[in-house]
């Protein structure tokens, strides 16, 4: 007996019951995509979300701790001014960095 390179007899059929399968799989499969709805989520929707968290969180993440030092030291805007301009700019690079790698590339 010849075989292949995959250890298979080329002389054989395909089996009849592994179609049979198959196509019972993707019946259940259609139908469990049809039960939960489940829709892929739109990689556009999930860039312009990254965006806005980073343009709100760093800012506010650099007040919160701007405003614990100054608390801490009683010198209120200074630091709290300070790091919120920074946490500003943290945001924007991050934003320009996000809008330079094409959609689907980065989570």
């Amino acid at each position: 007996m010849a075989a292949d390179e995959t250890g298979q007899d080329p002389k054989l059929p395909p089996d009849a019951r592994l179609d049979s399968l198959e196509e019972r799989l993707e019946r259940v499969q259609a139908a469990e995509a049809k039960r939960t709805h489940r829709a892929e989520p739109n990689p556009t929707t999930r860039i312009w979300q990254r965006m806005f968290s980073h343009l709100v969180g760093a800012p506010a993440g650099a007040g919160i701790i701007g405003w614990g030092l100054d608390s801490l030291f009683g010198t209120f805007p200074t630091f709290f001014l300070v790091l919120l301009f920074v946490g500003f700019g943290v945001g924007v690079v991050n934003v320009m960095r996000i809008s330079k790698t094409p959609p689907g590339a980065g989570s």
